[in-house]
């Protein structure tokens, strides 16, 4: 079968992993770059994993779409969900009839803008659980997790999700396809809402000393249960025992600074619209009372605001 071509738009963290394990699995990865163009043309990514070290030598490396020399079969998009980035102009030069557009980013709400601007093209969203971070040019650390969660926007599955499933789990990356990708957007946002933004506005706090501390757990339980009504509200049925199981699982977690964090920290625009205020807004359109979730999306913007 003839490899498939992936262009990859956005090499952080996420991208720089997900596209290198792709490559691996056989596809021909190519890479739009920001920042680090010589240094990623010359040497490639160096990514430090768990599950063992590797090099990501992209197929191509380009500054601009147009320098691409393909069609891809598959465009990647694992940039940041923030202002000032239209993804819909940075990809449309290479968006082909065949092209599958991929999210592998945060938030609720966030294809659409994409679907609007593609209308004939399939829209394949993904959910990353990983715990990964960029430590210099080029060079990634992958600490935990991995696993990938994807499917068709805004449900089902197709043949394109299928194959990528296929890529991902011949690179040993653990890959499901769930039928019902905007409610499983919604059970990510159960834990991201809350950590997310307590971990900056807290001081700059790890994932353990959140849940030790009682007064924040509970800022956090009440964050998730809000969040679950919310979703309940748009028809997604989650049940309320998924808080317990999202801080179960964070307890089990080593002490972990979350990406919103690793964000504010390196000076890098947060995704408070993706995470925050996107959940915020469809809470309004129902006039659904989410009072935890508006105290902290207007703390999270005044923090974001007074110190760009």
């Amino acid at each position: 079968m003839k490899p498939a071509n992936i262009l990859v738009v956005g090499t952080g963290a996420v991208g720089s992993f997900y596209g290198g394990k792709l490559s691996v699995a056989g596809a021909n990865v190519s890479a739009l770059v920001r920042s680090d163009y010589e240094y990623l043309k010359e040497n490639g990514i160096k990514i430090k994993s768990i599950n063992g070290d590797f090099v990501f030598k992209p197929d191509e490396v380009v500054q601009k779409v147009d320098n691409y020399s393909k069609t891809p079969d598959y465009i990647i998009v694992s940039t940041k969900v923030i202002p000032g980035i239209n993804v819909e102009e940075i990809i449309r030069p290479k968006v082909g009839k065949n092209t599958a557009i991929v999210l592998i980013q945060n938030g609720i709400d966030i294809e659409e803008p994409v679907a609007k601007a593609f209308p004939e093209n399939e829209i394949i969203s993904c959910l990353a659980f990983i715990g990964v971070s960029k430590t210099g040019p080029g060079q990634i650390n992958h600490q935990e997790y991995g696993r990938i969660v994807i499917g068709k926007y805004p449900k089902g599955k197709s043949e394109k999700v299928e194959k990528l499933q296929e890529m991902f789990n011949a690179s040993d990356v653990p890959c499901i396809i769930d039928e019902n990708i905007v409610t499983a957007r919604w059970k990510k946002l159960i834990w991201n809402a809350p950590f997310n933004p307590v971990s900056v506005i807290g001081g700059g706090v790890t994932t353990d000393v959140i849940i030790n501390n009682s007064e924040s757990l509970k800022l956090v339980k009440n964050i998730m249960n809000e969040v679950i009504d919310l979703a309940n509200i748009y028809g997604h049925n989650l049940p309320k025992n998924l808080v317990d199981e999202n801080i179960a699982l964070t307890v089990k977690m080593k002490p972990y600074k979350t990406s919103m964090l690793l964000d504010y920290e390196n000076n890098r625009r947060l995704e408070v619209e993706a995470i925050l205020g996107n959940a915020v807004r469809l809470a309004r359109k129902k006039n659904f009372p989410v009072p935890n979730l508006e105290a902290i999306y207007a703390l999270l913007l005044l923090l974001t605001e007074n110190n760009r």
